[in-house]
């Protein structure tokens, strides 16, 4: 009787790791948010308290109208920072992941 059972549960928990497994390690899910990061015309490095290379950011939160990219490519701490050029001084909510 206890053989189905187990069979059972273990057959669930296989199921439940293929289907929950892809979101807890889907990086874009495991984000933070940095609020009130205040940019300078120019260059700014931001520090991302990711601990990990960083996937992408989006904005979620400016003050002001500004156009905002980042250089990661010449980034030399991509692990640890976010390097973002800004075309005005403002101050924003950023989502790091």
């Amino acid at each position: 009787m206890e053989l189905p059972y187990i069979t059972n549960v273990s057959q669930m928990l296989t199921r439940w790791r293929s289907i929950l497994n892809p979101f807890i390690s889907n990086q874009s899910l495991q984000s933070l948010i940095l609020p009130n990061i205040s940019l300078v015309a120019g260059s700014n490095t931001i520090n991302t308290g990711l601990g990990r290379k960083l996937v992408g950011w989006r904005i979620v939160r400016i003050n002001a109208v500004a156009s905002i990219y980042d250089t990661q490519e010449q980034n030399t701490m991509p692990d640890l920072t976010l390097l973002l050029t800004s075309s005005a001084p403002c101050v924003v909510s950023l989502e790091v992941f």
